[in-house]
């Protein structure tokens, strides 16, 4: 199966989904995935939208891609902190919060039902204690993996 029909058959199943009514089911199924800590599907089912979507998301989108890409080293860094390649994510990491956070920045302080604030919040925490360990210590463990909400 390629990885187009996945994404559609993830997305079909949230096209009930809770949170963030009238709002695209790749969407809010990157909350789903990114909430999981699956952030590379959380990066996949955003990006599927976003690849579509010129105006005025675009940047909005694309900062979500980067926070859920973010993640995706940190946790594998943590996974495999030796592996050469792995051992040495977090400086993109950080990188990548940086660049989220400047694309979400312009949205808020509240858009399509997410606080803006708190998600620039988490990639300022995230990026600051990288930077401030010189990047040899990740922040990130699956048992304390951040969440973001969509509210009303």
């Amino acid at each position: 199966m390629k990885k187009s029909d996945r994404i559609e058959a993830f997305v079909a199943t949230l096209e009930n989904s809770p949170g963030g009514e009238g709002t695209d089911p790749r969407y809010t199924g990157w909350f789903t995935c990114f909430n999981a800590g699956d952030y590379y599907e959380a990066h996949d089912v955003l990006e599927h939208l976003w690849l579509r979507t010129p105006g005025e998301n675009h940047a909005f989108f694309k900062g979500l891609i980067q926070l859920a890409g973010a993640f995706v080293h940190l946790r594998k860094q943590h996974e495999h902190p030796t592996h050469a390649k792995h051992g040495a994510r977090l400086r993109p990491a950080s990188r990548l919060f940086r660049l989220a956070h400047k694309n979400l920045a312009p949205y808020a302080p509240r858009h399509l039902h997410l606080d803006i604030a708190t998600a620039c919040q988490l990639c300022e925490d995230y990026a600051e204690k990288i930077e401030a360990a010189h990047f040899k210590t990740n922040p990130w463990s699956p048992d304390a993996r951040p969440r973001l909400a969509l509210s009303a």
